[in-house]
């Protein structure tokens, strides 16, 4: 097909790149392990770590689970915010062959369940916060092998007690939990002082095999995982780093870039913009494991210089908007990332303003590996589209019938390349449904091309509401909701919200007429993660429907959005 949009590349970012360069992540992660050795690789907390402080933990990590018996493809999930655990349990698993199960700590027991059900986890590493979610249900999975770990684990004895009795005691961000007999516990540190008795075997792996079975959810409701291969990565991290370089070096050249990883490790985005690319740059990790703490994040970035912060459009305007955040030093910043969802144009000028760095916006999914397009970096013009496709990535606009529309009319974003996921795990049925017969992906979002190659997103084909950048699937909020012993029926849409882009809202036809919006928010508080909960209910008599009885979800979405537009 014709890259027409190649013309509007900036100068010096190639057409494609090339993933040869590494059999596996596991040999970029060697390449950097040796290349960065003594540089500085991840801070949290005040505690830094180094390149060979990151290859040494996790060389022992992961002889310690192959010392179990694991073995190659065995799959072992990661439960933790960003801490310095987190990299260090990626590098190991990947190292020692096995699959990454990224799970959102935030999940209920339910979501879980599911997950280390479906993926067929045999072990977890897991923060202890979050314990007594997995001890609801691990005796339902496969998952025998539990990593326990704890916030001061690797900030040094005193530091590290005193932080760890701080989160349990004084904090209360430990729930009780017990785990049940015949499930094998070892703390963090401990699992690190065994391996070390034991030598890594490094796998060596191929492009073909699959790296992390990244979840996302179903127009069905069922939560899928997107295979991602070695290859995936590779090439996903190599464009992003190719299209990153005129505006990283514009104003000098950087020798060792800093990244503010705000976003969630178990996030794909947070995983090629800020781990793998600090990996393939010997950049340095500024860890922030509570973004929402606005205060304290602020605190962290004080008397710093920083020069890369991937964020969402709903964090970009928090801390555009907080007073001490405006006192930090930006003059080290080149790019702002900005993706998840849509960035608003009030936030964008907010955020120039105030740093004198542009947000540049691009576009991608669970499915692609993070990111397929993205505005030029080293432009200063918001331009309100989602950019150009990057090297090695081919977009289409497709219509009903799978065909290419004229330039400038609406269609479906169809999307090919290596950073495409190879399918959903055990589900060819999905994955048939998610491509073409020429191997594009369907991504369900709406887009229009102009001459130059720039996409503008215009509706979603698909249900799902997103959420501060998290995909949320009415099918899956409904299926929870209609539990419920008092719900009848309902349906679940998205509608406009200042601070999180959308917002989930359930209408709801009782069973029982006694039944409230407080009891039905609480019983979802129990079923679902925070952004999937609605937050708003609406009971009705009856619910808008086909002639054979399907709700009309996109009825119900019309009547907000014309209610909001005349408010």
């Amino acid at each position: 097909m014709e890259k027409f949009w190649l013309k509007s590349y900036p100068q010096g970012v190639p057409e494609n790149v090339d993933i040869t360069q590494y059999s596996s992540v596991g040999g970029l992660m060697e390449e950097a392990f040796t290349k960065f050795a003594s540089r500085p690789a991840y801070e949290c907390m005040g505690k830094i770590l180094s390149f060979s402080e990151v290859d040494k933990m996790s060389q022992q990590l992961g002889a310690y689970f192959q010392s179990l018996g694991f073995v190659r493809g065995d799959r072992i999930a990661i439960m933790m915010p960003n801490v310095l655990q987190y990299p260090l349990a990626l590098a190991a698993i990947m190292r020692a062959g096995f699959i990454v199960v990224n799970v959102n700590p935030l999940y209920t027991p339910r979501e879980l369940e599911h997950q280390l059900n479906d993926s067929g986890a045999k072990a977890i590493i897991i923060l202890e916060n979050f314990a007594s979610t997995l001890a609801a249900v691990i005796d339902k999975t496969l998952c025998k092998t539990v990593v326990i770990a704890k916030m001061g684990d690797l900030l040094g004895a005193l530091k590290g007690t005193l932080v760890n009795l701080v989160v349990k005691h004084l904090k209360k961000m430990v729930p009780a939990y017990k785990l049940p007999k015949g499930v094998s516990v070892i703390e963090f540190n401990n699992a690190l002082n065994q391996g070390n008795s034991h030598q890594l075997i490094k796998a060596q792996l191929s492009h073909n095999d699959v790296a992390i079975l990244q979840y996302t959810g179903g127009t069905t409701g069922i939560s899928k995982g997107a295979m991602l291969l070695h290859k995936t990565l590779i090439a996903n991290l190599l464009s992003s780093e190719a299209w990153m370089q005129p505006g990283l070096h514009k104003k000098g050249k950087i020798e060792q870039p800093t990244f503010v990883c705000a976003l969630p490790m178990y996030h794909v985005f947070s995983l090629v913009s800020c781990v793998l690319l600090a990996m393939r740059t010997g950049g340095f990790n500024i860890l922030i494991p509570n973004p929402r703490d606005i205060p304290a994040f602020v605190k962290t970035l004080q008397g710093r210089s920083f020069n890369i912060f991937p964020a969402v459009n709903t964090l970009f305007n928090a801390l555009a908007n907080n007073e001490e955040f405006k006192k930090l030093d930006f003059s080290g910043l080149r790019i702002s990332n900005g993706g998840g969802m849509q960035v608003q144009e009030a936030v964008a000028k907010t955020w120039l303003k105030v740093t004198g760095c542009p947000i540049v916006e691009g576009y991608g999914l669970t499915e692609s590996c993070s990111g397929v397009t993205c505005n030029p970096t080293d432009s200063d013009t918001y331009t309100g589209s989602i950019g150009l496709p990057l090297p090695g990535v081919e977009i289409l606009i497709l219509d009903d019938a799978e065909k290419p529309v004229p330039l400038g009319e609406r269609g479906e974003i169809a999307i090919r390349g290596h950073s495409i996921m190879a399918g959903y795990w055990n589900r060819p049925d999905e994955t048939a449904k998610a491509m073409t017969s020429d191997g594009f992906f369907k991504s369900g979002d709406i887009g229009i091309m102009d001459e130059r190659g720039y996409i503008t997103i215009v509706d979603r084909k698909k249900d799902m509401v997103l959420v501060s950048g998290f995909n949320v699937y009415p099918n899956e909020v409904e299926g929870v909701i209609a539990m419920h012993p008092g719900v009848l029926e309902c349906a679940v849409i998205g509608v406009p919200d200042t601070h999180t882009g959308e917002a989930v809202k359930a209408f709801v036809v009782k069973k029982d007429p006694k039944l409230t919006v407080e009891e039905l928010k609480k019983f979802c508080d129990e079923q679902l993660t925070g952004y999937k909960k609605p937050k708003y209910i609406e009971f009705r008599d009856e619910l808008p429907k086909t002639n054979v009885g399907k709700i009309l979800r996109r009825e119900l979405r019309e009547a907000e959005l014309k209610k909001s537009n005349n408010s």
